[in-house]
């Protein structure tokens, strides 16, 4: 599949077809992220969010994702990372239909990555006959036995304790997600903009997770301790047509602050940069200067593609110069469209780690 189309966490219509609901969706463009929004909820701005009802699904907009990634250590202080996402995405707008006439489409995606490894899962489903699915509380996400489960008294507000489960064929994880401070909207308010000329999505993180779990690759089985990041995000129209793929960051500084950032490319070799800086009291405070940069240092041939696997990121406003390399170059989801995501470093002026998400390479 051409490189030019992106395909990940944030768009998937591709597996309909594996469903066998045609070629249309392909057609429209993953989704139609692109397309008009007539028939399924605009995203506009003064949203006040509501919890536990927005940890739910939100079957009006086209497409949404509940998506956590994690950076781990086991006892020797070997670096892991773990992925997981599962998708729903609308194929039609309207009241929901019952059984398999619903139009829900739901896909799962799990990795695990070391140094020298990383192995990634893939599983779909149909809305409406129980293979899949969301319920806001108590909290349960899953697909198949893969699930992101809300423990005993889980609190709204923090979207914590949470359990996180994944298996396939060569890797496993079971995983307790723990925070002590409330979830962060990202963009202004929870309104993200995708584009200069309108596009935008409703988002919001977890990004203070504290994780302790299990990991197995391959039959070895470690004990793994570290942190991790939670991303939710809806909308019906989240990329401008000429928008090709982008590079997504969400990093933990040492010194306290959380980065997400991501630029939006377009086909005329024009970006767009949006972000935010989260201050270490859970401040939210969207990035938006033109003196913000952001440029590969490293390439990486994966698969017939020179994929930029290294970074700078100059953030002046904030003092950030960093430079970002991944725990493994090869972090490759060979998915039904595949893309690149896997864990980073960074240093420069500030030291940490996160997570790297590269689309429509």
């Amino acid at each position: 599949m051409s490189g030019s189309f992106p395909i990940s966490r944030r768009v998937f219509a591709g597996g309909a077809m594996l469903l066998g609901l045609g070629g249309k969706a392909i057609a429209q463009g993953f989704a139609g992220l692109g397309e008009s929004t007539e028939g399924f909820a605009p995203v506009v701005p003064g949203k006040v969010f509501a919890f536990p009802a927005d940890h739910g699904p939100h079957p009006e907009f086209r497409i949404e994702w509940w998506y956590v990634t994690a950076n781990l250590v086991d006892a020797s202080g070997a670096a892991y990372g773990v992925q997981w996402t599962l998708f729903r995405q609308a194929t039609k707008p309207g009241a929901q239909l019952e059984g398999w006439a619903n139009q829900q489409v739901w896909m799962g995606h799990a990795a695990v990555t070391r140094a020298d490894a990383h192995r990634y899962g893939e599983t779909f489903a149909r809305g409406g006959v129980g293979q899949a699915g969301v319920e806001a509380k108590p909290l349960l996400a899953w697909i198949d036995s893969w699930e992101m489960r809300g423990l005993d008294a889980m609190d709204d507000n923090n979207i914590a304790p949470l359990e996180l489960t994944a298996s396939a064929a060569d890797f496993s994880y079971a995983l307790r997600l723990d925070a002590d401070q409330p979830l962060v909207l990202q963009g202004n308010a929870g309104y993200s903009r995708k584009s200069e000329r309108g596009q935008a999505s409703y988002y919001y993180s977890q990004p203070y997770f504290k994780v302790a779990g299990r990991i197995t690759i391959d039959d070895r089985r470690v004990e793994v301790t570290g942190r991790a990041w939670m991303d939710r995000e809806w909308s019906s129209q989240p990329l401008a047509p000429d928008q090709t793929g982008w590079d997504w960051f969400s990093l933990h500084l040492d010194s306290g602050e959380k980065l997400m950032l991501y630029r939006l490319r377009q086909k005329d070799g024009r970006n767009d940069l949006f972000g935010n800086w989260i201050e270490r009291d859970g401040r939210s405070v969207e990035i938006a200067s033109a003196d913000n940069r952001i440029a590969p240092t490293v390439l990486t041939d994966i698969e017939g593609r020179k994929l930029p696997t290294g970074w700078r990121i100059v953030i002046p406003a904030h003092g950030l110069r960093i430079e970002t390399l991944p725990l493994n170059a090869g972090s490759w989801m060979g998915t039904s469209f595949p893309y690149w995501e896997g864990p980073v470093s960074f240093a420069g002026s500030h030291t940490g780690l996160g997570y790297l998400e590269m689309t429509g390479y």
